[in-house]
């Protein structure tokens, strides 16, 4: 992946950011730091919708959206008023995802067609296959929830959600496909069988756990990591917490770093995914936590020994671990990342 500079015009405050963006193998151009919209329970539509805004205004063009978050009317508001402030429609980075209830055959392309309809855009510039599991659940669920009608990954079923990807790339309703919390095996099937390839995959990522193994696989591919939880997601569901859970905001190696800098610890862990090479998608609706998040994108005063102390704190932490979505109850959620190297059924 080639990362180049480039200096976007700021039409609505000028804080004179040159945000990097990193060339996918399809040539697409995506910006290094994108703002999450996430708000899980805590944030509203509305929430989150003002924080795009303010996003803009400080210079943020990657936004990373999806339609289970229930809150792409309200944002897809916000781009609109974004735009009509000047930003270009083509210096924006738009993301969307297909949810595990629209894996059908023509499902993904409605699905697609909604997102845009409700973004109030002509084509977004990445969608993704959210999980690689038809498997879904009630909003604000309880851990312990199980889907009497979840299966596994079967990887027909996945090739024929992928064809729809494929089959909107060729409408030009997305500029750039890609994947979602894919492991090893199940990636090594999609490359043999797909006919357009992913350009990335998204997945968990934050110094506690680095998923180096996956990481690289995905590199050596020409597939681009994009992290999300990069800071360890305090605001993630009660339903995705468990008491061996860690926190990078207590972890010495980053607050030594943080001190020294003199940033808060969330900061070094966005320099840190930055400068690994990847890119980072954090959530945040103040203001001050944008404008910090974006600047950390942007100076990276990492130096090589920090990068090596970091390296060394993988804890393999977990934190979006997607319990609901097994397939038989007495399986626990280990058998849904193929931790052997194998596919579970």
């Amino acid at each position: 992946m080639i990362v180049t500079q480039m200096k976007i015009s700021l039409k609505l405050k000028n804080v004179g950011y040159a945000v990097p963006r990193r060339t996918l193998s399809n040539g697409a151009r995506i910006p290094v730091v994108g703002m999450g919209t996430f708000g899980s329970d805590k944030y509203s539509p509305e929430t989150v919708a003002a924080a795009v805004v303010e996003a803009a205004k400080l210079g943020y063009r990657h936004f990373d959206c999806a339609s289970v978050y229930g809150n792409e009317p309200q944002v897809g508001a916000s781009l609109q008023q974004v735009m009509a402030a000047g930003v270009r429609r083509e210096d924006l980075w738009i993301t969307s995802k297909v949810w595990n209830d629209m894996h059908g055959e023509g499902e993904v392309i409605a699905s697609c067609k909604q997102s845009l309809q409700d973004l109030g855009l002509d084509y977004l510039d990445l969608y993704l296959v959210h999980w690689p599991f038809p498997n879904f659940h009630p909003k604000g669920c309880s851990v312990d929830f199980h889907n009497p009608n979840a299966k596994p990954y079967i990887h027909d079923a996945y090739m024929r959600t992928w064809a729809q990807m494929e089959e909107l790339h060729r409408m030009g309703l997305v500029r750039t496909i890609g994947t979602s919390n894919m492991t090893i095996p199940k990636m090594r099937l999609l490359l043999r069988d797909c006919s357009v390839k992913p350009a990335v995959n998204e997945m968990e990522i934050h110094p506690h756990f680095q998923q180096a193994e996956l990481y690289d696989y995905m590199v050596d591919n020409a597939i681009q990591p994009i992290g999300f939880c990069p800071i360890g997601s305090p605001s993630r569901p009660a339903r995705d917490r468990t008491p061996q859970d860690t926190s990078e905001m207590e972890e010495p190696v980053i607050l030594k770093i943080a001190a020294r800098l003199g940033v808060h610890p969330a900061v070094v862990c966005i320099m840190w995914a930055v400068k690994r090479g990847g890119v980072t998608i954090p959530f945040a609706v103040k203001p001050d936590q944008l404008a910090s998040n974006l600047k950390a994108a942007v100076e990276i005063p990492l130096t090589p020994e920090d990068m090596r102390a970091i390296a060394g704190i993988d804890k393999g932490c977990r934190l979006v671990k997607g319990q609901v979505f097994v397939w038989r109850e007495e399986l626990s959620w280990e058998a849904l990342w193929d931790l052997d190297g194998v596919i579970r059924q």
